[in-house]
């Protein structure tokens, strides 16, 4: 049994994406994440010349983005998890899933949009985030789009708390999650969350998680989306349940070959 707080030693993340992704779609579950999804997909066609019909998301976890993205795109999934990849297997059996890091995997195929979604936050080095970019760059066609959701920017970080779970096939999760910065000179901030299991004959599982994610300047996302060959563009993040100017997400524009 692993310790408290340790990493999930099969995939070198949280406990949450290993030990426990069997209660992801109990934790966070797919409807909640339609709104976002109609956001990221208005910007996916916005900025794709022609409209993108074919998508790649690259740490796509238990698939909930994906759930509403694939009615409008054909979506291949990657994720660096093989227990999340099940997850989302379930949830989007008609989606191409890959096993793989963003940083470094490559599918020899073109895509009409790049999406990464929170799951960039835990690249902690501009060194890591920089070859997520190249990924990115590299499996989007001319034309194209990638689009980079972090959670938060250095500029507009503030230590919170969440709370939230949901019941589900007679299971539920409650979890506390706690950001912070210990050193606000560096580049990550810590997410730490507290989660309580309970199964179906009514027992309880209480257990600890430790989450390290980076934590980069607005420009040094548009610096790196340039020297990566994206034309980049910082747009605030809109959602019902944010506050205006909490974040943003970023554009990358993939240069057509005869421009």
């Amino acid at each position: 049994m692993k310790g408290k707080g340790e990493m999930d030693s099969a995939c070198g993340l949280p406990r949450l994406y290993g030990e426990f992704a069997q209660w992801w779609p109990v934790l966070s579950a797919p409807e909640d994440y339609a709104e976002e999804a109609e956001f990221y997909r208005r910007i996916v066609l916005s900025h794709s010349t022609p409209q993108a019909r074919t998508l790649l998301e690259l740490g796509c976890g238990g698939g909930n983005n994906a759930s509403h993205l694939k009615v409008t795109f054909d979506c291949t999934l990657v994720d660096l998890s093989t227990d999340m990849l099940a997850v989302s297997r379930a949830l989007n059996p008609e989606c191409e899933h890959h096993q793989g890091d963003m940083r470094t995997v490559r599918l020899d195929r073109l895509f009409d949009a790049v999406f990464i979604h929170d799951a960039v936050a835990y690249l902690t080095t501009e060194t890591d985030l920089k070859a997520a970019m190249e990924t990115a760059y590299c499996h989007c066609r001319p034309g194209g789009v990638a689009l980079f959701c972090p959670d938060w920017l250095r500029e507009t970080f503030r230590p919170l708390t969440d709370h939230g779970g949901h019941d589900r096939g007679g299971r539920s999760v409650r979890y506390l999650e706690w950001f912070w910065d210990p050193d606000p000179a560096d580049t990550t901030y810590l997410s730490d969350m507290v989660y309580l299991f309970r199964q179906s004959d009514g027992s309880v599982q209480c257990e600890y998680d430790r989450h390290v994610c980076g934590l980069f300047p607005r420009g040094t996302w548009l610096q790196l989306l340039a020297e990566v060959g994206f034309r980049p563009l910082a747009i605030p993040f809109e959602h019902s349940e944010v506050a205006p100017g909490s974040t943003d997400v970023f554009v990358g524009s993939k240069p057509c070959e005869h421009a």
